[in-house]
């Protein structure tokens, strides 16, 4: 036993000295990585490379561009903001609980991501269209949803769900459960579990999530042609101009739209690194959060 012991500790410490060992296999896999990142990145980098600043400029000075790139954003966020309404309470009860046919509802919540996107755009359609039992309905109500921003909504939040769905589950089962049932036993009820230790503990996930859905439904050309050609968001504007005049007419404002898009995405990366850094002082104060969810304090 003291043998098996002595062993053990000696391979530590001949492996903490050591440091890991150089491998061609490992020199292999990072080459291959870095082929990854270049496949990705040159695509991307040639937009700029073949785009001069002038062309990039001018097509920030129109008005249709403008329009355009403001209805993307802000649809996409509206979108994400209203069904995380929804969606981060369900996340939370597949994190959490166990019942009948869990693995066919998980297949469903996964079943936009692999559905094509112009099939999505008629399904969408074919319960929103007029003649329809909804359609029918928002025209009784007096606004329609097929070609306005509703329908853009609609379309974008139906394939970017599974994106927060996924994520704000991942977050939660990451909470130990034992948390919760400390501070219902201390008098919380569900709901300021919910609220005070659940949610705050796996924020992170669900920022994450909820920029994933925000980044996929912005970026969303399929569907959304479909439901609603007009009002014309960014994606479809570039393809519009690109079928109309060619590459170089449409490669400023992609080059323009990717570089708005990339300073949101940095900006909301960094506010959820600055979340991590509360969780991690969260999760430091475990204790008081769990006596505060009870009323204790």
């Amino acid at each position: 036993m003291n043998s098996g012991v002595n062993m053990m500790r000696a391979i530590h410490i001949t492996t903490a000295r050591a440091g890991p060992a150089f491998s061609w296999l490992h020199l292999a896999f990072t080459a291959l990585g870095g082929l990854v990142l270049l496949f990705i990145v040159a695509p991307l980098l040639g937009i700029y490379l073949n785009s001069a600043p002038a062309d990039v400029l001018s097509a920030a000075k129109e008005s249709e561009v403008q329009q355009s790139i403001w209805l993307t954003l802000w649809v996409s966020m509206a979108a994400t903001l209203a069904f995380a309404i929804a969606c981060i309470p369900f996340a939370y009860i597949l994190a959490r609980k166990d019942f009948p046919l869990k693995g066919l509802v998980s297949g469903i919540i996964d079943l936009p991501v692999i559905v094509p996107h112009s099939v999505a755009g008629i399904a969408i359609l074919s319960i929103f269209a007029r003649d329809t039992l909804l359609g029918d309905a928002a025209e009784w109500a007096g606004f329609e949803i097929v070609g306005t921003p509703v329908g853009i909504a609609a379309a974008m939040a139906f394939v970017s769900v599974p994106f927060l769905i996924n994520a704000a589950r991942d977050g939660f089962s990451a909470v130990p459960i034992r948390l919760e049932r400390v501070a219902a036993s201390l008098g919380a009820s569900p709901l300021r579990v919910f609220l005070t230790i659940s949610l705050p503990l796996a924020w992170k996930s669900v920022l994450s999530g909820l920029i994933l859905m925000w980044g996929r439904g912005m970026s969303e050309f399929g569907a959304v042609i479909i439901v609603a050609y007009h009002p014309m968001i960014t994606p479809i504007l570039i393809y519009e101009r690109f079928g109309a005049y060619g590459l170089k007419y449409s490669r400023p404002v992609a080059a323009l739209f990717m570089a708005v898009c990339l300073v949101i995405f940095i900006l909301l990366r960094l506010l959820a690194r600055g979340r991590k850094n509360a969780e991690d002082c969260a999760s430091l104060k475990t204790p008081w959060l769990i006596l505060n969810a009870g009323r204790l304090v």
